[in-house]
């Protein structure tokens, strides 16, 4: 797996400062995506251990609040196997953290109702997410007045709440 990015501080990206990967490779084409150059699985560069081990050194702050996983996109199959060591170790070494994802799949019908059913690595890796904010993003749909999302079409789901209840649980502020 490529990446395009880590940033070391980012607050738009989650709730409070946040350690944020961008991966490479995506192959939603949403029109206006902000990060068009991150579709080519190729651009960037190879994530190692030697990237797991600066983002694991980026979140020892006390301040930092997390990582949130962006691309690209992290759920294409083929950037399933790059990002589970990494959620391994954040869950591992920081379980009072965090961990956001941003997917153009829909959490019930793609990640639920199909990788989770069909890969266990999928079902490995939305185990350790708290958050995610699903959906392709749609131009048409474009919002600038909603928090971490960029069209209104997207939902911010509270994962470890819909694997308990079964349903889709909608993540609000107002329970932070």
């Amino acid at each position: 797996m490529n990446y395009a990015d880590i940033k070391q501080y980012d607050v738009a990206n989650g709730i409070g400062v946040r350690v944020s990967l961008f991966v490479s490779g995506c192959t939603h084409a949403c029109e206006g995506c902000f990060n068009k150059e991150a579709w080519d699985f190729d651009y960037g560069k190879p994530f190692t251990e030697k990237e797991i081990e600066d983002i694991i050194e980026y979140m020892k702050h006390s301040y930092v609040a997390g990582l949130s996983l962006l691309g690209g996109e992290p759920m294409e199959p083929s950037n399933q196997e790059g990002i589970l060591p990494l959620l391994r170790r954040v869950h591992e070494t920081y379980p009072e953290k965090t961990i956001w994802m941003y997917s153009g799949y829909l959490f019930d019908e793609d990640i639920l109702g199909r990788m989770c059913k069909e890969s266990e690595i999928s079902r490995e890796i939305i185990s350790y997410i708290d958050i995610l904010v699903d959906g392709e993003f749609i131009l048409a749909r474009k919002n600038l007045k909603i928090n971490f999302r960029g069209s209104d079409n997207q939902r911010i789901i509270d994962v470890k709440k819909s694997l308990e209840t079964g349903e889709v649980v909608h993540w609000s502020e107002e329970r932070v």
